[in-house]
């Protein structure tokens, strides 16, 4: 087994879904597309969990994992594989948060103004049986901004889908990088084979 190699592997899948959940937090700020105040925003987005936790939380270790490996000597390639998988928890940590925030976020429902010129959350405290996701008539409850719901549960869920895949390519970096820790890499394998060789 390839650690070195499966550690860039992972760090190279890592690195466009770290984008993707920035750009999903980011877009969040935009309901529809529109520029609206401070106040008129959805609480749980200000949390930034793709900013920081399916970000810059992931993107970290993500960098980590292309160095891991690379080194030529057992120990480098030992201390880099440890790195990896140390970076990896804290990677973890968080998509986790990053999962936690998306599902309050699609459970509480969005801000919005109902028509009264306030804004309010009209889903919030729902049982399961009468939650909005479900019944997509309710949507229309909310009346600016316009899309505000789908626009929150479209983002929301990919910012949940997102961190569930790291979540679980982390885990998976933990046990390899373990395991390259431990037994080395390949890369250092095949070195050290050519270098008898030559």
């Amino acid at each position: 087994m390839c650690t070195g190699k499966c550690a860039k592997c992972i760090g190279c899948i890592l690195f466009p879904l770290g984008l993707l959940s920035i750009v999903s937090n980011i877009l969040l700020f935009f309901p529809n597309g529109g520029v609206w105040r401070t106040e008129e925003i959805t609480e749980k987005i200000w949390f930034f969990p793709g900013v920081i936790g399916g970000g810059l939380l992931v993107l970290l270790p993500a960098s980590v994992m292309f160095t891991a490996g690379a080194n030529r000597s057992c120990c480098e390639n030992s201390c880099a594989m440890m790195m990896s998988m140390l970076m990896s928890v804290l990677g973890v940590a968080g998509a986790l948060y990053c999962m936690i925030v998306s599902v309050v976020g699609l459970q509480d429902g969005p801000l919005c103004d109902t028509g009264d010129g306030t804004f309010i959350y009209p889903f919030f405290n729902q049982t399961p049986e009468e939650s909005y996701l479900f019944d997509h008539t309710a949507w229309t409850e909310c009346k600016r901004p316009q899309n505000v719901v789908m626009w929150n549960v479209v983002l929301f869920s990919i910012l949940l889908g997102v961190g569930t895949m790291e979540a679980m390519l982390l885990l998976a970096q933990v046990v390899n990088g373990l395991i390259g820790c431990l037994c080395g890499t390949c890369m250092n394998n095949n070195q050290q084979t050519q270098d008898g060789l030559n």
